[in-house]
């Protein structure tokens, strides 16, 4: 399926938002028909040529307050995007004055609310602990994978590979995260993670995402690193995660792993027709 610009004569409205440099080309597609390609998703992410974004998000009508679809810079598609679906919660609690939301994803049924001080907190679910919840190419221990420095793999959604470290500020994460995104036990690739201990119930994390490279920040990503970190009895399960773009703060409950930080939606813009017509 492509875009119908050429018939409808319009261009492709579109925000800009962002949850701690963690940045998204956001597109409401609620009241219009939108089918994006590959190519274009790829278009639209180049920094120079188009608009560029860690992940794309559609939003669409569902069966509860909205369904959350994302895209991968390089075109492919997530499950989950922590960040991004915190900033389109803020969105559409602002649009309709509500403080709590239910939102769906591949993922599953989210719940979003108002966390106060300007603050949005989303449920990104139960985390995934068996090997073939991540899912892992075989049976074994996600808590200390047989890779070197033994990272914890965790399912949210999406596939996580948890390294803890002396140091995650001096990890070369542009060589680390390629290498390990790759790995044959992850079958549809992962996210990795750097991370460790401040002090208590305080992490410093930094992020490499399958299908991105090095990001400022992931919500996803900080949940499987406080999960990991609480199983390896690092921390305990409400924790305080640093990351490059700034902080989160993650609760390991009952009903979920809840996400808690900041959102920021920067402008609002229209892809012309000449730009979607040259993809």
């Amino acid at each position: 399926m492509r875009l119908m610009i050429a018939q409808t004569h319009t261009a492709l409205p579109f925000e800009k938002m962002h949850g701690l440099g963690n940045d998204f080309v956001v597109i409401d597609a609620r009241d219009r028909d939108v089918a994006l390609s590959d190519a274009l998703i790829r278009a639209i992410a180049h920094r120079q040529f188009g608009v560029g974004f860690d992940q794309l998000a559609v939003i669409s009508k569902g069966r509860h307050d909205a369904h959350l679809t994302f895209y991968n810079a390089d075109g492919s598609q997530s499950a989950a995007c922590g960040n991004a679906t915190r900033c389109i919660a803020r969105k559409l609690m602002d649009e309709t004055g509500l403080t709590s939301l239910r939102l769906t994803t591949e993922r599953g049924l989210l719940l979003a609310r108002d966390a106060g001080n300007g603050l949005t907190s989303v449920n990104m679910g139960p985390p995934q602990l068996e090997w073939h919840e991540v899912p892992l190419a075989e049976p074994m221990d996600t808590l200390a994978l047989p890779i070197d420095g033994a990272p914890t793999a965790t399912g949210m959604g999406n596939p996580h590979c948890t390294f803890f470290v002396e140091d995650a500020e001096a990890v070369d994460l542009e060589s680390f995260g390629a290498v390990h995104e790759h790995h044959p036990l992850y079958p549809q690739r992962t996210n990795v993670q750097v991370a460790h201990v401040v002090g208590p119930d305080h992490l410093r994390m930094r992020v490499w995402e399958r299908g991105v490279g090095i990001t400022l920040a992931s919500g996803s990503s900080s949940c499987a690193t406080a999960v990991a970190a609480a199983r390896r009895g690092l921390t305990g399960h409400k924790v305080r995660i640093d990351l490059d773009g700034g902080t989160l703060w993650i609760n390991w409950a009952e009903d979920g792993v809840w996400m808690t930080g900041p959102t920021m939606t920067v402008f609002s813009g229209s892809f012309s027709r000449g730009f979607l017509e040259s993809v």
